[in-house]
């Protein structure tokens, strides 16, 4: 067990012990040691008033504990900005919308609307796909634009260790947009995983096309 740290509440004479303070700032996001301000309790937490150490951010957040027998424990800070993932060159240049899209999913996850995040990932998977088989097939673009996400992955993937990745990315995603789940045992993380993983599968191919150009 961390050692308990103690805050002395202005006009108070009571210390009130709790486990730690935040180590990262929700708007710059780097690790910083916050100056400390003042505390307020409620019945079941402790929220305490931080300033970014960063002298580049400087903002103003509440680390917020919970109670747990006499002591409080560190839970989460207020929200701050969000910070988007940043995805390689070629991924951001073979489709800038699965890029968007998948970072609008991730911020209302991090705002925990996974109902809806889980719709989000399932809609950047198809933006991916699709456009890394219109850039393979452009003279298929039509016929690719308009076919279900499943058909695509049967029909046109070539790369089988792709194609198995994808499909199961692709129910998985489906799952999310249904009353009653088939895959009760899987959730979001791993819906994300696949999609990792089906973006590895891409990459290698685009990497290998690239290199193959520049050393002819």
């Amino acid at each position: 067990m961390p050692a308990i740290k103690y805050l002395h509440f202005n006009g108070r004479s009571t210390d009130i012990g709790y486990d730690k303070d935040p180590n990262k700032c929700p708007y710059c996001h780097t690790k910083i040691t916050p100056r400390k301000y003042n505390g307020y309790l409620n019945r079941s937490a402790l929220e305490i008033i931080y300033v970014c150490s960063n002298d580049e951010c400087q903002r103003t957040f509440i680390g917020i504990f919970e109670k747990t027998n006499n002591s409080y424990y560190f839970k989460k800070t207020t929200m701050g900005t969000h910070k988007p993932r940043v995805f390689s060159e070629n991924i951001q240049e073979l489709s800038s919308n699965f890029v968007e899209i998948y970072n609008q999913a991730l911020t209302s996850e991090n705002y925990n609307l996974a109902h809806i995040s889980g719709i989000g990932y399932r809609k950047s998977l198809e933006f991916l796909i699709k456009d890394y088989l219109i850039k393979k097939h452009p003279d298929k673009t039509e016929n690719i634009k308009s076919k279900f996400l499943g058909k695509c992955i049967k029909d046109d993937v070539d790369n089988q260790n792709l194609k198995d990745i994808a499909e199961r990315a692709a129910w998985l995603g489906n799952d999310e947009t249904h009353y009653v789940r088939k895959w009760e045992s899987k959730d979001i993380n791993d819906l994300k995983k696949l999609i990792d993983v089906s973006i590895h599968w891409i990459e290698m191919e685009l990497l290998t096309e690239q290199y193959k150009s520049e050393m002819e």
